[in-house]
């Protein structure tokens, strides 16, 4: 089953997934980088501190085995100067500790930037499952990096040994030097072993980035039903979000609809299409559409119109034009402006003539009281 799952995954992870399983310390990172950062900070530690730690060494320690007879015995003084030879060489590798603790922090920061997770010190059954061990430590996984730590030995080994072989001769004098000789001879074959097997750590380091990253991203690979999960959990179910729609259209559709009746003119298809406008010379800039609908919508726009006595225009090539270029509550374009502007003199021309035919009518009336 489980190889039947890996298969699946053929998908490139997402961000959101990589960003998931960074945030649970899941991320590329290759060891042989912190090899070598911890390498280069030992060379730079000989090469620039070496000689002065030596000679801080030396004025430590050979005092002890030159003159022991001097030393007093008390308590108190073998204490202070205990003391004193622990403060005395905390100083002389200050320098080189600092440079070693910054090479441990610098690999993690480049490889995957500051995180901080507590996901690896949770306890999980499997951590301490002898079958789960067990198949971590022969997976594929495990004997890959079994096969690629002997071969990285093998390689600096044989690197190391092309580099001393042949200063064997200096060697073999080693104990026949002074103590300064012979701490300065160390640091040189140090430097010079340093140097080689960085080299050639630093194109092992650099391989094993790519192939870290390259099997990271293998693992990360996601099916395509998880592409699916993931879109549903970021983006929502779709039937969630159809239902969540229908729900705001119909909304949208009743306040459409309440706006109607204070709507100044609505222009029609006649049947097809139906706009209704609203216009408030102090408030508007230009006329708004306060509904707008097709079908069994515009039908509904022209019945409430109807109802409510507001003016209804045939104008087909505006009642299109308005529904295409303009949303709902929005104003209406400047290439409309002409159009809707006659539309409007000809409803306030006719509700002026309605009034004015209206007026001697109620004038009659009321002499007939």
């Amino acid at each position: 089953m489980a190889g039947e799952d890996d298969a699946d995954k053929t998908e490139e992870p997402t961000h959101k997934r990589l960003e998931d399983a960074r945030q649970k310390g899941q991320t590329a990172s290759s060891r042989e980088i912190n090899h070598w950062f911890m390498l280069l900070a030992g060379a730079l530690s000989l090469g620039m501190f070496g000689p002065g730690v030596m000679r801080d060494l030396e004025a430590i320690l050979v005092p002890f085995l030159a003159h022991p007879e001097v030393m007093s015995t008390e308590v108190d003084h073998l204490r202070q100067m205990l003391a004193d030879v622990l403060w005395s060489l905390l100083l002389a590798v200050m320098a080189p500790l600092v440079l070693v603790i910054i090479a441990a922090v610098a690999p993690s920061v480049m490889q995957h930037g500051w995180l901080l997770s507590t996901e690896n010190l949770k306890p999980k059954f499997e951590k301490i499952s002898p079958l789960a061990g067990a198949k971590r430590l022969f997976s594929l996984r495990s004997t890959t990096e079994f096969l690629k730590g002997l071969a990285k030995m093998a390689v600096v080994a044989t690197v190391g040994l092309i580099l001393l072989w042949p200063l064997g001769h200096q060697l073999v004098n080693l104990p026949t030097l002074s103590t300064t000789e012979m701490l300065a001879l160390v640091q040189s074959l140090s430097v010079r072993l340093l140097i080689g097997v960085i080299s050639v750590v630093t194109v092992i380091a650099v391989l094993d980035l790519l192939y870290q990253r390259l099997s990271f991203l293998k693992r990360m690979r996601m099916s395509r039903t998880e592409l699916r999960e993931e879109f549903k959990q970021s983006e929502g179910d779709p039937m969630v979000k159809g239902r969540l729609r229908q729900i705001r259209m119909e909304r949208a559709r009743r306040r459409m609809m309440a706006a109607v009746p204070k709507a100044d003119v609505v222009v029609t298809n006649p049947t097809h299409y139906a706009v209704a406008l609203k216009y408030e010379q102090a408030s508007m800039a230009a006329p708004r559409v306060v509904a707008k609908g097709i079908d069994l919508v515009a039908q509904r726009i022209r019945e409430l119109a109807e109802e409510h006595k507001v003016p209804i225009v045939a104008n087909p090539p505006l009642a299109r034009g308005l529904y295409a270029a303009v949303e709902l509550d929005g104003e209406i374009p400047p290439e409309h402006y002409k159009a809707v502007a006659e539309v409007i003199s000809y409803v306030m021309r006719l509700q002026r003539r309605l009034g004015a035919a209206a007026a001697p009518a109620r004038k009659g009336g009321d002499e007939r009281r």
